[in-house]
């Protein structure tokens, strides 16, 4: 059963999840969305089955993601140079621009919201860090 901590420390880095997301360059895309084209403009091109796994979702519901993000000019899909029979996603430079975009306005948001807290606050987020980093890994 979890105690005071668990519920308080878990709502705490949900709220905080739900305020990085709520800065976003463009509101017309859904997390799931905007999470395949960070994943593409980091790892590079991706097939939908390699997306589907990664996004933990089922195949189709990543084609219904993909087709959305085709369909604003976000992502493009080729035949894969090493195998035709499979498509490469890629993100257009419009969604590499527009993650782009994203990450600056979280940062900026996050960097003034870690600029108002006192030296203090500070070190104890910066002694969280491994503690938050294991969690987030297991």
């Amino acid at each position: 059963m979890p105690d005071k901590l668990d519920d308080e420390l878990r709502i705490t880095l949900m709220r905080i999840a739900r305020r990085i997301r709520q800065q976003r360059h463009d509101d017309t895309l859904s997390d799931s969305q905007l999470s395949v084209l960070y994943v593409l403009t980091h790892h590079g091109g991706s097939t939908l089955a390699a997306l589907a796994e990664h996004e933990h979702v089922t195949p189709p519901s990543m084609n219904r993601t993909v087709n959305c993000l085709s369909d604003e000019g976000l992502i493009t899909r080729s035949s894969s140079p090493d195998d035709g029979r499979k498509v490469l996603i890629e993100a257009t430079d419009v969604g590499v621009e527009l993650v782009d975009k994203t990450r600056q306005r979280r940062a900026a948001w996050f960097a003034a919201e870690l600029e108002g807290l006192s030296p203090e606050e500070h070190a104890a987020l910066h002694a969280a860090i491994p503690v938050l980093l294991k969690l987030a890994n297991s």
